[in-house]
């Protein structure tokens, strides 16, 4: 999602490539090193982590500015792909991580969501515009919400809420959203942004 936001916003224009995780493409697992999915291949450079393509993207332009933040920015987005992140997925995929308490897990994300909370102001975490922290960490934001919505509105998250409340709303959001059929070989390619 983050990978996508990132093209999106400088107009990059890449092939765009659907991978199904249940039957990825031997194509794909030849090019990607992790087999995991974003994965970006840019000339003889393949770059496999959503954080690097976004870098990547917006290290050749930054129409929207995302990257003038302050260095807080990457160390929320630090804390964001780590603790959080970690437990987020123990709170998600609970059946997966039996050795730790669910409710426990949701509590130490819950910590990082209350971070943030205090970090917004004038509509998102360092200015009046997104920055590359943002939409780094609102795709994760998002899943964690979405382990129970009722819950997560029931918070006393004001700003968080109407910060993933603007996102998901966004045209910015429903236009990376898009399903795409599983490419095989031969398939016509989507271009992405269109």
């Amino acid at each position: 999602m983050r990978a996508r936001l990132a093209l999106q916003s400088t107009g990059i224009q890449v092939e765009l490539r659907e991978i199904v995780l249940k039957d990825k493409a031997p194509e794909f697992l030849d090019t990607s090193p992790s087999k995991t999915v974003p994965c970006l291949k840019a000339g003889k450079r393949v770059i496999d982590e959503s954080l690097h393509i976004m870098a990547w993207a917006l290290g050749q332009k930054d129409p929207e500015h995302w990257l003038e933040m302050p260095p807080e920015g990457y160390e929320l987005i630090a804390q964001c792909d780590g603790p959080f992140k970690q437990a987020l997925d123990r709170t998600k995929y609970a059946t997966r991580y039996t050795e730790n308490d669910p409710s426990e897990e949701r509590k130490k994300a819950s910590e990082f969501i209350e971070a943030l909370e205090i970090q917004l102001t004038d509509g998102f975490l360092f200015a009046d515009t997104p920055k590359v922290a943002d939409m780094a960490i609102l795709p994760f934001v998002r899943q964690f919400a979405n382990t129970d919505k009722t819950w997560f509105a029931n918070q006393p998250w004001p700003k968080v809420q109407t910060w993933l409340d603007r996102f998901v709303n966004s045209d910015q959001f429903s236009s990376i959203m898009d399903k795409y059929p599983k490419w095989t070989t031969g398939d016509p390619i989507t271009l992405f942004p269109n």
